[in-house]
């Protein structure tokens, strides 16, 4: 029996409220050696409160030593083994915009990039184009045919865009063109087995016609393609935890994250004041909130120290109206460290902090690195937080006679 089943089996409905405030890419690192990191070098009264409070400690999103994307890290957190549901990030996209994804559909998340005269890649992002100019782009793609397929090509945001392949007996077991690392050509779309070579090949004709058709742009001149894959069959938050559950995320990968699950996703405004704003809104209607706060990632990919620790400090602004609520269980946390110093994500526990009046206390009085470190909930596996979230509400039946 795994962990998913036990709470299948144990989950109760007893009107309690949780909520998990995520801020994305939290974990940091020192710029200077002995320095704090961007967590302890950001005035956070409401979170340090709350952590003297609560108990704090370090989740391992996937396992030691392994460094997560965004999906794996989320599912972790929502309560879901990432080694065993593995989701493409072709798949959150899709759904993150509310793309109706079918049986027969192959998804890819698409960057656009800049490339130099040798094809190298000198801009992963393109400068995060506008929406608006990634928004005249795809109407180019539009215009690509590939024989035997029907093409779907949707922008999101910035420099992102959604390309989804339908038709029946392809599959998705494409690895991503994206080399991860400026100064390298984009990579070939290589097929992982067999029956995914003819998507492999499609994509490279996409490839082709789309970098004819960028070619004359600027910054945004190519594209890369990451997460190929299609929709995996996957258990709802409410059949496994009970939990009638609800996503206030701004950004569509997080929507669709969310919405995989079987969360509602709220309206959720343009702003975190604004995404409170909606919490508060819609609070007697779910008994699981998930916010999704994602700029000290951004900022911790730009390599900028202080303007991720700037936007702590506003994640933090916010929590005195999240507290007036009285949530039966408030978690603060990240879905993977994003140190600034790294300008990537890493393999480095994440804080995290969890309040409820059946908390046992622990010596943590601020929420950062170090405190977190000697806190009373350790280190351990991510999966294991919601079914920790839910004993600590009350949720969780007792097991054995």
């Amino acid at each position: 029996m795994d962990t998913q089943e036990l709470t299948r089996e144990l989950n109760t409905d007893n009107g309690s409220k949780i909520v998990l405030a995520v801020a994305d890419g939290l974990g940091g690192l020192p710029r200077e050696p002995g320095g704090p990191t961007e967590l302890e070098a950001a005035a956070t009264p409401n979170l340090d409160k709350l952590a003297a409070l609560g108990v704090c400690g370090l989740t391992i999103p996937v396992l030691p030593g392994i460094t997560p994307g965004s999906g794996p890290g989320h599912l972790g957190m929502f309560g879901y083994d990432p080694l065993k549901y593995v989701i493409g990030r072709g798949v959150l996209e899709a759904l993150g915009i509310d793309f109706d994804l079918g049986p027969n559909d192959v998804a890819a998340r698409g960057n656009f990039c800049t490339v130099g005269k040798a094809g190298v890649i000198t801009d992963r992002r393109a400068k995060r184009i506008p929406t608006e100019t990634c928004t005249r782009l795809v109407e180019k793609l539009r215009n690509i045919r590939l024989d035997g397929v029907e093409l779907f090509v949707e922008p999101v945001r910035e420099h992102r865009f959604v390309l989804v392949l339908r038709a029946r007996g392809i599959e998705g077991e494409v690895n991503d063109t994206d080399p991860q690392v400026e100064g390298r050509k984009p990579l070939a779309p290589e097929p992982r087995n067999a029956a995914s070579e003819p998507t492999a090949k499609l994509l490279t004709e996409f490839i082709r016609q789309a970098g004819e058709i960028l070619r004359a742009e600027r910054p945004a001149n190519m594209l890369t393609l990451r997460g190929i894959a299609k929709k995996p069959p996957i258990p709802s938050m409410q059949d496994v935890y009970g939990l009638k559950a609800a996503a206030i995320a701004v950004y569509p990968m997080y929507r669709g994250l969310a919405r995989l699950v079987g969360m509602t996703v709220l309206e959720a405004g343009a702003n975190w004041t604004e995404q409170v704003q909606a919490l508060k809104q819609n609070w007697a209607a779910y008994d699981f909130f998930y916010l999704h706060y994602k700029y000290t990632d951004s900022k911790g990919e730009d390599g900028d120290f202080d303007a991720k620790v700037a936007h702590v400090e506003k994640f933090d602004a916010e929590f005195g109206h999240i507290l007036a609520l009285k949530p039966d269980v408030l978690i603060v946390t990240g879905d993977h460290s994003t140190p600034a110093v790294l300008k990537s994500h890493s393999w480095h526990p994440v804080p995290v902090l969890l309040a409820a009046d059946s908390c046992r206390p622990d010596e943590a009085t601020k929420f950062g690195e170090r405190d977190c470190l000697r806190g009373g909930l350790g280190r351990f596996e991510a999966k294991y937080l919601l079914p920790l979230a839910l004993a600590h509400a009350g949720r969780l039946q007792k097991f054995g006679a």
